[in-house]
């Protein structure tokens, strides 16, 4: 197939939700390379800063379930409009903040349509794929973290470094306000879910399989950014690159995000969603062991740094069709969910990741913690993979009737 034909069969209304992932991807990790000129403009320490990236995360998991609540009134299209201008006008007001306190407001509600946008998002990336290309659809929308993390972090980092940060952060307002044009444009407009209100949707949640999902999220893929949180020190201290060759490895992470991420998608559609994340998972405990393994070896670390990329972000849309389908009829508060809990799992990878560092070890340390996380978040996979055989077999057996016999006039039953 050329390429002409492969981008030709690209649908536009799924091309807008990778224009959103774009600018999401922009926002949320494009304050890691300007905390420095950040904390220089408003004279605090560069930790103090720091808080702007919890204050975002934050954000995702209070707005997740707070932008599900408003969900069931208005058709996604709608939605997905409303969502993008909140965070087109959230980061124009963050650029424009004269002082850390707004700041930190700012960056907090700019936060809060992060998990709803890539929740909905990834219901009517769903809806809209052709048939047994769900989980592709869900990862093109995704692609665009990868893109922002390959092309747009790297320009928003040299922008903010030479000329201003804020400036950089208007750019995302604009590319968010293209996003919602672009939705307008050639997003079709799908009808509001029938029994769509949160307490309708909330019910999904009185049965385990939610539970054990976003705790696959939270934990499993905690070992994501125990790995990614350091992996600067990891790069300069254990493989001795120069500090100016960590650009350089960040986007080598992103081609192997980009590449996992299709791949991901691909492998959910021809297995199944479970069946995938319990393979990727187990991939992402021996690439981590790997990892501690060779980084004291600069061309083994970088080909490391692909493969766990890869690894790392292929789990993402196999785990967004694995709640989706596991709640149906509340696919949207709880696919919202599950980006609040990878937020969680963000945070607790980090911290996690970090207190064997703290304690003194090597900077090779945190693999290991984050192997412990994917093993755990594995053994999930195995418990909800039961639950769901369990499930299955008594849906087909039959309950068997008592046998009747006829003695007499009294009838009599036998097992």
């Amino acid at each position: 197939m050329s390429k002409a034909t492969i981008f030709s069969s690209i649908k536009p209304s799924l091309l807008t939700l990778t224009i959103g992932g774009f600018c999401i991807g922009m926002t949320e990790f494009m304050m890691m390379g300007v905390l420095p000129d950040v904390a220089k403009t408003l004279s605090v320490s560069i930790p103090e800063a720091g808080h702007l990236i919890s204050a975002y995360a934050l954000g995702v998991v209070i707005g997740a379930p707070l932008m599900a609540v408003v969900a069931g009134k208005y058709s996604p299209k709608k939605l997905l409009i409303g969502l993008m201008l909140m965070y087109g006008v959230f980061n124009a007001l963050f650029a424009m903040a004269p002082s850390f306190p707004l700041l930190l407001v700012t960056r907090l509600c700019a936060g809060l349509p992060h998990g709803a946008f890539f929740g909905i998002g990834a219901v009517v990336a769903s809806k809209l794929a052709d048939k047994g290309k769900e989980a592709r659809a869900v990862a093109l929308m995704f692609a665009g973290l990868t893109i922002a993390n390959i092309i747009g972090v790297p320009l928003g980092t040299y922008i903010g470094h030479n000329y201003s940060w804020r400036i950089s952060f208007f750019i995302i307002a604009a590319i968010a306000l293209i996003t919602a044009g672009s939705i307008k444009k050639w997003m079709p407009a799908l009808p509001v879910a029938p029994n769509s209100s949160f307490s309708e949707s909330a019910k999904a949640f009185k049965k385990p399989e939610p539970w054990l999902i976003i705790g696959i999220s939270a934990i499993g893929t905690g070992g994501l950014f125990t790995w990614i949180s350091y992996i600067a020190p990891l790069m300069t201290q254990v493989a001795h690159f120069p500090a100016n060759a960590v650009t350089f490895i960040m986007i080598v992470a992103g081609l192997g995000m980009a590449v996992g991420n299709f791949m991901g998608g691909r492998l959910a559609d021809r297995f199944s969603p479970l069946k995938t994340t319990s393979f990727l998972l187990l991939s992402m405990i021996a690439s981590l062991l790997i990892v501690s393994a060779v980084s004291y070896y600069q061309v083994p670390a970088v080909i490391m740094t692909f493969v766990t990329g890869a690894v790392a972000f292929a789990v993402i849309a196999p785990m967004q069709m694995l709640m989706i389908n596991a709640a149906k009829g509340s696919e949207m508060l709880a696919s919202s969910s599950l980006q609040a809990s990878a937020n969680m799992g963000n945070a607790l990878g980090a911290f996690l990741g970090g207190l064997p560092i703290a304690a003194g070890y090597s900077y090779t340390s945190p693999e290991y913690v984050g192997a412990g996380l994917a093993f755990t978040g594995l053994l999930l996979c195995i418990v909800l993979m039961r639950r769901q055989k369990t499930v299955q077999t008594n849906k087909i057996t039959p309950v068997r009737k008592p046998e009747v016999k006829q003695v007499g006039h009294s009838p009599v039953y036998s097992s």
